[in-house]
């Protein structure tokens, strides 16, 4: 995936409000972006660290900037908008990067199901119409000075939906895989955050005795744009 315009860089002053964020750029003039991650962001958003904004040319918008990256003074890699991960993962399935997928023909997107008003990141279908339901979940919660990653980094009750509805599917005989993207370069080994969403946790591992598939990968991140890389251990 590759950004479609040119990243720009500023130090970071301060996130707030959950989507906004204030950062000096090099001649002293501070602006603020958009942050479209909802999430507590731990580590991710650290004051004096240095950030890559994209810039929209649509009219409509309040804010012309986005943030897509942080780069720690840990020397961390970090794609800290989460909209990316859908569309990373769906690029790595179309060009055929992912063995345990090349066998389906058709993907879309957000597309609605369940029994809880939800909609899937990613529908899979074959020839003979058989589907795949894909659920992608950015990590980017880093244990210090290791190489452990964690989801989530906050408890998510939207999360614990899609694991209720993707366990529904695996009864159903459906096959339904849970994605975790790591978008953060100091993490290679994955595991549920069972110290921050205890529930989220129960039910990952309810749903995988289920049936439901867990994946995990990392990425090559950069200015010029995010490529899925390669599975990495899975720590349940």
């Amino acid at each position: 995936m590759l950004f479609s315009s040119q990243l720009q860089s500023g130090i970071l002053i301060q996130r707030y409000k959950r989507f906004l964020a204030d950062i000096m750029l090099s001649d002293g003039q501070i602006i603020t972006i958009h942050c479209a991650n909802t999430g507590a962001m731990t580590g991710c958003a650290n004051s004096g660290d240095i950030v890559w904004y994209s810039t929209s040319t649509n009219p409509k918008r309040k804010l012309a900037y986005s943030w897509e990256l942080t780069y720690t003074k840990a020397r961390h890699w970090i794609c800290v908008n989460t909209i990316r991960a859908n569309s990373i993962v769906k690029e790595a399935i179309t060009a055929h990067r992912l063995a345990e997928f090349v066998q389906y023909e058709q993907i879309f997107s957000e597309v609605k199901y369940g029994q809880e008003n939800s909609r899937i990141d990613l529908l899979l279908e074959d020839s003979q119409h058989n589907r795949c339901y894909i659920e992608v979940k950015s990590v980017t919660l880093h244990e210090p000075n290791s190489v452990k990653g964690y989801f989530p980094d906050a408890v998510t009750t939207r999360g614990q939906k899609h694991l209720r509805e993707l366990t529904l599917m695996a009864q159903q005989g459906q096959r339904a895989v849970v994605c975790f993207l790591v978008l953060h370069s100091g993490i290679q080994t994955f595991s549920p955050a069972t110290h921050i969403d205890p529930s989220y946790c129960r039910l990952l591992v309810e749903a995988m005795k289920q049936g439901v598939e867990i994946r995990c990968y990392n990425t090559h991140i950069s200015t010029s744009g995010i490529e899925l890389n390669q599975a990495i251990p899975i720590m349940v």
